[in-house]
């Protein structure tokens, strides 16, 4: 069964389009663990065009249940890391001209910096998960590096047409077989909606699904607690097959 991370840069997307102090993202991580959350992503970029320092050091404070620090593979977001001890990092591309994270990390390309990265961060005590396409040589890349998990990106299964979506969701569940097979325990996310997630939840050995847009703009109609409350229902109940329409075991 696998757990629920809640995203809430899109709450601080809100309050940084007016530079001002509301909605304060971690006054909203509180309720999205009331809504069940089992724990809080943020990611850290480079512009600082959502997620701000000054909420980084108070999620750390506040957030009682896991908090994924998700962050480009530099010596300055090294730092905060190393000073903030999120319980996990997710290291993640990042080009400045991107709306949002547009693919994996390539770590075969830069396995020998990524490995020793990987190895300061874990020798700290920090979990290290790597961000990465549903890719054999990427995720064998992922476990010489030395780190534990890997998140798959499910951006390409998320933006299918229906009828692609079997051919990427059969990716994924390679991906998740490969990446076990091989020692690495396996979360997924980016571009999961209330739609299209009980399969990815299903894949076998899933553990965790990170999703923060789609809960974000159903929160504006139910609020946050309930909208938490109904992705993770999906999410640890996932229909077989909901893409045909199969109904629950």
């Amino acid at each position: 069964m696998a757990s629920l991370g809640v995203n809430i840069d899109h709450i601080a997307n809100v309050r940084q389009a007016r530079r001002t102090v509301e909605p304060d993202p971690v006054t909203y991580a509180l309720l999205a663990e009331l809504g069940g959350a089992d724990g809080i992503t943020v990611h850290l970029r480079e512009d600082r065009r959502h997620i701000q320092d000054r909420d980084v050091e108070l999620l750390r404070a506040t957030v009682r249940s896991r908090l994924n620090l998700e962050m480009a593979a530099t010596a300055e977001m090294e730092a905060i890391a190393r000073r903030i001890r999120p319980d996990m990092v997710t290291l993640v591309p990042e080009k400045r001209q991107e709306v949002t994270t547009e693919g994996g990390l390539d770590v075969a390309g830069q396995q020998p910096a990524l490995t020793a990265l990987v190895g300061r961060l874990q020798a700290e005590g920090v979990a290290v998960s790597l961000f990465v396409d549903a890719d054999a040589c990427q995720l064998e890349a992922c476990a010489a590096t030395g780190a534990r998990w890997v998140e798959l990106h499910t951006g390409t299964y998320a933006e299918a047409a229906w009828a692609d979506q079997p051919r990427e969701l059969a990716r994924l569940t390679e991906g998740s077989f490969i990446a076990r097979s091989i020692g690495l325990r396996v979360n997924a996310g980016h571009g999961l909606t209330y739609q299209n997630v009980e399969a990815v939840a299903a894949i076998e050995g899933m553990e965790e699904l990170n999703i923060g847009h789609t809960i974000v703009a159903r929160a504006l109609a139910v609020g946050l607690e309930q909208a938490v409350r109904e992705m993770k229902a999906l999410v640890q109940n996932p229909r077989r097959d909901p893409l045909f329409g199969s109904p629950r075991p």
